[in-house]
């Protein structure tokens, strides 16, 4: 059979992009679809503008810790309209880069939205596209198909829910509420809880767990806990969920399960997210799709129908942008050169963007006692540069070893520039190097990451109970 190209990828998220592109680069004739958000979540209403606000929400402390070095500055008052045009015009440059990246690989650009007529056929609904000769093209055909759609924020499903906002609102409210209840402690209400206290907002956290970041090393979990409750304008109420949003005049009244009401001007769940998979029609191409609604892949991302994949937030891997790409990466690769690209998913580096900001890489203790014992060495201290300072921001450093191998497993960190920092030591995590390699390494004096090739004792030996 014949079809108008080799390769359709639905979705121009980081993922679908870098796919798209590869493939163009290994000489596969290839099309894009994209409904709205060409970068994707990541881009447009994610990773990158969150992190931008986060940058926003710091000057304010820094202001006020440059005291304590002979500076006498002072706070003025933060200006949220100009802050969002600055992002929104940051985001505008980045689409068209996303565009003209894809024009210059040679992928043909679809605007509109996809779904599926048959295994091989997809219908493009309100179509524009960049080639002249594709015209009015409505249906599009493909030996291969990819789906990268992405997910979306999910609203908790409670009484008034209709009032809440999710973190695609967050990007473009009009004025920034001077009081806002956050639900959920995973990354995104963790990081926005921190970049609306640091604007001035009055944040209040609600969440079920007794300590932030499920998933993440406990210790960690604890080391986050406490240095947002020594965050100005952070008030936690652990252990606790949502009941209902009640409107009262232009504020709202927040019921929680344990009695407790809060008064806010603006309620956000940040409690997770979900596949786009609606509109796609997957049932015509016999796509199979789990419980969760996420599509069903095997370890080279073939879904249940042989020539159709998927990657990045619509299965179910690790949701994360890097991935995202390299998966995709190695999708391209395989299906038109032949190469197999490998990457250490098992040993992904991971970073909340809060302040101080935290960063993981490898096993948490818990993970690794499972599979035998370890030894763990903690590091805290005040880091040099809160010396002067009122605030004394506290740096946690841990270090999981298996005490068989001394491979250095897992290692954690809660402190300034820490995802900057676990970046490079994920390499040495990933290449599975041992703690005396770690020993053997000199320090760059004086700095925080020094600290990860002085570690000397062992804090503890942990072993599954």
């Amino acid at each position: 059979m014949t079809y108008d190209f080799d390769l359709i990828v639905i979705g121009a998220g980081s993922g679908g992009v870098r796919c798209a592109r590869i493939a163009a680069g290994h000489g596969a004739k290839v099309a894009i679809i994209e409904k709205q958000h060409w970068g994707g979540t990541c881009v447009n209403i994610g990773c990158v503008p969150k992190k931008l606000m986060m940058f926003a929400s710091t000057f304010g402390d820094l202001i006020e810790d440059s005291h304590g070095y002979g500076w006498d500055t002072k706070k003025g008052q933060h200006h949220w309209q100009q802050l969002i045009e600055a992002k929104d015009k940051e985001i505008n440059r980045l689409n068209e880069i996303y565009v003209s990246m894809l024009q210059k690989a040679g992928v043909t650009i679809f605007r509109g939205a996809a779904s599926f007529k048959d295994a091989h056929t997809i219908n493009i609904a309100q179509s524009v596209l960049s080639e002249p000769d594709m015209q009015g093209k409505l249906n599009i055909t493909a030996k291969y198909i990819v789906i990268a759609t992405g997910s979306s924020p999910s609203l908790l499903d409670i009484e008034g829910k209709e009032h809440a906002i999710v973190s695609d609102q967050a990007f473009y409210l009009k004025e920034r509420p001077q009081r806002i209840s956050i639900v959920g402690s995973g990354y995104i209400g963790i990081e926005f809880a921190g970049i609306f206290a640091g604007l001035g907002s009055e944040v209040d956290l609600v969440y079920r767990q007794s300590v932030p970041l499920r998933g993440f090393d406990q210790d960690m979990r604890q080391a986050l806990y406490d240095a947002i409750d020594v965050r100005a304008n952070i008030t936690q109420h652990t252990g606790t969920s949502p009941v209902k949003i009640v409107k009262d005049g232009n504020a709202y009244q927040l019921h929680l399960d344990n009695g407790e009401v809060l008064s806010t001007d603006c309620v956000f769940f940040a409690t997770g997210r979900h596949p786009n998979i609606e509109g796609l029609a997957l049932d015509r191409a016999g796509v199979g799709i789990s419980e969760k609604k996420q599509i069903i892949v095997n370890d080279e991302f073939v879904t249940s129908v042989p020539n159709i994949y998927a990657i990045g937030d619509v299965i179910d891997k690790i949701n994360l942008t890097p991935v995202a790409i390299a998966q995709g990466h190695a999708l391209a690769d395989r299906l038109f050169a032949g190469k197999t690209r490998k990457s250490a998913y098992d040993m992904t580096p991971k970073a909340v963007f809060f302040y101080p900001p935290l960063a993981s890489v490898g096993l948490s203790e818990e993970e690794a006692a499972e599979k035998g014992e370890v030894e763990v060495y903690i590091s805290q201290f005040t880091s040099m540069k809160y010396v002067f300072t009122e605030r004394k921001i506290k740096t946690y450093i841990k270090m999981i070893v298996d005490k068989a191998s001394q491979h250095v497993v897992g290692l954690h960190m809660l402190g300034d520039d820490a995802p900057e920092i676990m970046q490079g030591f994920a390499v040495a995590i990933a290449a599975g190097l041992t703690k005396s390699d770690f020993d053997q390494t000199i320090g760059i004096h004086p700095s925080s990451a020094e600290e990860l090739v002085t570690l000397r004792q062992v804090t503890r030996i942990s072993q599954k109970q």
